[in-house]
Formats: C-alpha cells, sequence, structure tokens
C-alpha cells in the first residue's frame, strides 16, 4: 500500500493553544459604515466600544464560561487600544467586583462610557498589554491610542510594563502602515508569543491586523484550510488556533510526555534485534 496521509503529526511540547479574539463593535465601526470617510474623524480617537458591543462582550463571555475555555486561559494579550482593553476585561475578566475586594479591578466603574460596574481581577489569568498586536497603525484616528498614565487609570489590573512610551508615538496622522510591515509585524508577534511559558494563551486584537497576518500564514496550507483563514473576523469572534514552533524559538514547554525506562531495562525492538543479529552474524 503506497503510504499518504492528508493528516500531520507534531509533539505536543513544540506547540501552543491561542484563541484569537477581534474587538466587539466600537464607536468607529458604527460610524465608518454610514461613510468611509469617517475614519479619519478626530472625535473617534481611541475608539471604545458600543451598548451592543457591550452586548457582544457578554454572548462572548458566557460562551468561554460554558465551554471551559474561561478556565483554560493562562495569559490574556490584549492590544492597548480603548476598545480591545475593554473586550478583553469583558471577556476574560471575572464579573463585577464584590465589596470588600482588595485586589485592583481589571477596569473601573463607568470607564469610557461603558455604563459598567468595575471588573473584578479576581481568579482569572493575568492580563498583558502588547504594542505589536495593535491595528494597522497611521491615519485612523480611531487607531490612535490613549497615554498609559491613563489606561493605569482605568485598567489597574493589566499590566503595561511592556510598552515603553507613555504616549503613541508609533501613529503618524499622514502615513498608513503598509499592509506587509503589518504582516511581518504580527508573524513577529507570534513568534514572540511561542517564547511564553504559557500554553493556553488569548490574544485580543484588530480585524486587519488578524487579516493581514492569517493571510501570511494560509499560504502554506491548503485551498480549503487557506480560505477558512482569511475570512474577515466579525466583531467579538472568538477562532482557536494551535502555534506549532518548527525553527526551535523556544526551549521545551513542559506537558504529560514521560521519558520511558524508569526503572531502566532491556527494551531492544525486535526490528532492531534482528539486525544486529544478522550483521552480527555476517561479520562473523
Amino acid at each position: 500500500m503506497e503510504a499518504s496521509s492528508s493528516t500531520a503529526l507534531y509533539p505536543q511540547r513544540r506547540c501552543k493553544n491561542i484563541y484569537l479574539v477581534r474587538h466587539a463593535q466600537g464607536i468607529h465601526n458604527v460610524e465608518g459604515d454610514k461613510d468611509h470617510s469617517a475614519y479619519k474623524s478626530p472625535a473617534l480617537v481611541d475608539a471604545h466600544i458600543t451598548p451592543l458591543g457591550w452586548s457582544q462582550v457578554d454572548c462572548l463571555r458566557d460562551h468561554v464560561t460554558k465551554c471551559g475555555l474561561a478556565k483554560k486561559i493562562e495569559l490574556v494579550v490584549v492590544s492597548p487600544l480603548m476598545r480591545t482593553l475593554q473586550t478583553a476585561v469583558g471577556v476574560f475578566g471575572s464579573g463585577n467586583c464584590t465589596d470588600g475586594e482588595s485586589a485592583p479591578p481589571l477596569m473601573v466603574k463607568g470607564a469610557e462610557h461603558s455604563g459598567r460596574q468595575a471588573i473584578s481581577s479576581l481568579d482569572c489569568a493575568p492580563f498583558l498589554a502588547v504594542e505589536a498586536c495593535r491595528e494597522r497603525l497611521g491615519v485612523h484616528p480611531c487607531d490612535k491610542r490613549s497615554s498609559i498614565t491613563r489606561y493605569r487609570t482605568l485598567f489597574p489590573a493589566i499590566d503595561f510594563s511592556l510598552i515603553e512610551n507613555d504616549e503613541d508615538v508609533l501613529w503618524e496622522p499622514d502615513v498608513r502602515e503598509a499592509i506587509d510591515v503589518v504582516a511581518a509585524r504580527g508573524m513577529k508577534f507570534l513568534d514572540w508569543l511561542w517564547t511564553r511559558e504559557e500554553n493556553e494563551i488569548a490574544i485580543v486584537t484588530h480585524s486587519s491586523f488578524l487579516d493581514f497576518t492569517l493571510n501570511m500564514y494560509s499560504k502554506e496550507c491548503h485551498p480549503t484550510i487557506a480560505e477558512d483563514m482569511r475570512k474577515r473576523f466579525a466583531n467579538c469572534e472568538l477562532r482557536s488556533m494551535v502555534l506549532v514552533d518548527r525553527s526551535n524559538l523556544g526551549s521545551d514547554t513542559p506537558t504529560c510526555d514521560f521519558p520511558g525506562k524508569i526503572p531502566a531495562g532491556l527494551d531492544l525492538p525486535s526490528d532492531v534485534a534482528d539486525k544486529k543479529h544478522i550483521e552480527e552474524a555476517s561479520n562473523g
């Protein structure tokens, strides 16, 4: 029988499960759908999510809770823009804070027109803000972030320590980031994810960032899979994927693998024993 397979095997210790989430509906999505030129409006700077967006957050939160994913997540990586920060804490946070909580909240009460109670940071994964997974940079004010000082006031339990500059020095008013540059940034970001020790990671990010990055990875896939990967993310959509280390980017991560031969003993396979016997006979 001719050997062939439509499947593939890869060591689990060289894989991570990642959960890609696009932010919930933002005010820029609503205005931009009416008039595309609205994306250039200064009134939409660092767009926050809408009341409908918060309803989308609630629906996704219910889903990740019911399917058990909320308990599996070891790290939430989030783009440092208002709409992604709000989406991330709403979906993967621990719900409303209760009276007497001493831990800082993931989001303070009413943050940025949310109309929401403070969101608790108890019993959930750590949140880490990373610039590398931001939306396509430049020209559109909705993609310009606020200061880290302001974010720390609104989202006290999120870790912003990896962001070097308080003000947004990456966004330029007259230069739109090239598509290939966004894709390269996305691939570099996923390489960085592999260096993390966590194996179950949620990433809350943006449509263009996801589109351009996944388009690059899809080029190595079967056409059917490639078409699936290239589908545009809906607001608050979640897709699960496996991140594979093909070039030994990081060290082996702990898994349920077991080395065997404990206690040690003779374990020569029969085929190897037969070969050894033939070689000894021919040499003798």
